[in-house]
C-alpha cells in the first residue's frame, strides 16, 4: 500500500520510531476496524488513513501510543462506516460480514471469538455507528470511558450513556450463552452428513425450528434474495440446491471468525463459506456468503487481537 510502514525511510529515525509503534499495534487496529466495519477490505483501508495519520504526528507529544492509534483507528471507521450504511441500502440481497479465516489462537481467546462471530457482527450492525464504536472498545477492549470519549468525540457522560443504551440493545439480541466450539462442530458434522446423503429428516433434526437462513451473493452469486425463517423451509431449499451438485461439490472444515465453520467448494473452487449460530444443541442460524468479493481473506490466516 502506498504510504505504508513498509514504505518508510529506513535511514529517518522519526519514521522509524512511528513505524515501530504502528506495527506493533497493527492486529490490534485491525481488529477494533473490523469489528466495526464488518469487512476485511474496509479495514484494511482504515489502516491505510490510520498510518497516512500517524506517520505526521510529532510522537514526543504522544503519552500513550496504543491509546491514540486506536482514537485515530476509531475515527476513521466511524467515517468509512457511515459510507457504507449507505452503500448497504443498495446492496443486492441480504448482506454478510466478510468472513476471515482465523488463526487457532482467536478461538482461545472466548471474549475476543464471540465478538467477531457471524452473529455477533450481525446485531452490531443494527446499532448506530456511535453506538457500534462505544460498544466495541467498551466492552471488547475495555477501554475507559475518557478514552473512548476522545474516540468518538462524546463527553464521558455521554459515553456511559451510549455504552449503557448499546449494551442493553446487543443483550437483547445476542445468542444468551456462549457455545463451545465441540458443540457447534458436532452440529456441522450433522448437518454436512444430512446434505451430503440428503437425507432430509436428518436435517430437520439438527435444525431449530426457528432457524433463520441468510445468503450473501452480493448480485454476483446466485443466493437467497431474503431471509428464510423456519426448518421445514430452509432445509428443502438446501436439500434441493445443494443436493443437485452434490457429486461435484466438497466440503471441508474451517475456523471463521474463531468459530468452526465449513467451506464448499464447487468443482475444486471456493464456492461458499458457511458459519453457524448454534443455541441448546440447534442451529438457529446459517449465514452462507458466496460473493466473490467476500472472500479474498479465506484464502490465508488472519491474527486478530486485542
Amino acid at each position: 500500500m502506498v504510504g505504508t510502514p513498509q514504505t518508510a525511510a529506513a535511514d529517518d529515525d522519526r519514521p522509524d520510531r512511528a513505524t515501530e509503534a504502528f506495527l506493533a499495534h497493527r492486529n490490534l487496529l485491525f481488529t477494533v476496524a473490523y469489528e466495526m466495519l464488518g469487512s476485511a477490505a474496509d479495514a484494511e483501508d482504515v489502516l491505510q488513513e490510520t498510518w497516512l495519520r500517524w506517520a505526521g504526528v510529532e510522537l514526543s507529544t504522544v503519552r500513550d501510543r496504543r491509546a491514540y492509534l486506536i482514537r485515530i483507528t476509531t475515527r476513521q471507521a466511524l467515517i468509512r462506516l457511515r459510507t457504507l450504511s449507505r452503500r448497504r441500502e443498495s446492496y443486492v440481497g441480504p448482506w454478510l460480514p466478510e468472513p476471515l479465516l482465523t488463526a487457532p489462537d482467536v478461538a482461545e481467546d472466548i471474549a475476543l471469538a464471540d465478538s467477531v462471530s457471524m452473529a455477533m457482527l450481525l446485531v452490531l450492525e443494527t446499532l448506530a455507528p456511535t453506538e457500534r464504536a462505544v460498544f466495541v472498545l467498551r466492552e471488547v477492549f475495555d477501554l475507559g470511558y475518557d478514552e473512548i470519549a476522545e474516540a468518538v468525540d462524546k463527553n464521558p457522560a455521554a459515553v456511559r450513556q451510549i455504552a449503557h443504551r448499546a449494551r442493553a440493545h446487543v443483550a437483547a439480541r445476542r445468542p444468551r450463552r456462549v457455545v463451545s466450539a465441540a458443540e457447534t462442530r458436532y452440529a456441522l458434522d450433522a448437518f454436512q452428513r444430512a446434505i451430503e446423503t440428503g437425507d432430509l429428516q436428518s436435517l430437520l433434526d439438527i435444525l431449530a425450528p426457528d432457524v433463520v437462513l441468510l445468503g450473501d451473493g452480493g448480485g454476483v452469486k446466485q443466493a437467497v434474495p431474503r431471509p428464510i425463517l423456519g426448518a421445514d423451509k430452509v432445509a428443502r431449499l438446501l436439500a434441493g440446491g445443494w443436493g443437485k451438485v452434490a457429486g461435484s461439490t466438497s466440503w471441508r472444515p474451517a475456523q471463521v471468525n474463531g468459530h468452526p465453520a465449513l467451506i464448499v467448494q464447487l468443482e475444486g473452487e471456493m464456492d461458499t463459506v458457511l458459519a453457524v449460530r448454534v443455541e441448546g444443541g440447534l442451529i438457529t442460524g446459517i449465514y452462507a456468503v458466496r460473493n466473490p468479493e467476500k472472500l479474498s481473506h479465506m484464502e490465508r490466516e488472519t491474527v486478530l487481537s486485542r
